[in-house]
């Protein structure tokens, strides 16, 4: 699957622990990464700054569902299944 446009959930919706460029504390889940554009895509995509968690993200139906709004709801079910 790939990434869908105007999407952005995975930079959205799950909290990152590790430190981020311009965020040393990482992000809280629900909060939009600082490297999150207007439009939706990653200002770090393919830069060597990207972190590896967000490097090893795939886009996958059962994370992504059927758009934006399915994604945000199943990355924030599986945070809070994990926390």
């Amino acid at each position: 699957m790939e990434c869908r446009s105007n999407c952005g959930a995975c930079c959205i919706a799950p909290s990152i622990s590790g430190p981020l460029p311009g965020m040393p504390h990482g992000k809280a889940a629900g909060e939009p990464c600082l490297h999150l554009l207007d439009d939706l895509r990653c200002a770090l995509f393919g830069k060597p700054e990207r972190p590896a968690v967000c490097g090893t993200f795939k886009a996958m139906a059962d994370v992504c569902g059927t758009g934006q709004a399915e994604a945000l709801w199943l990355i924030a079910e599986l945070e809070s299944a994990t926390c």
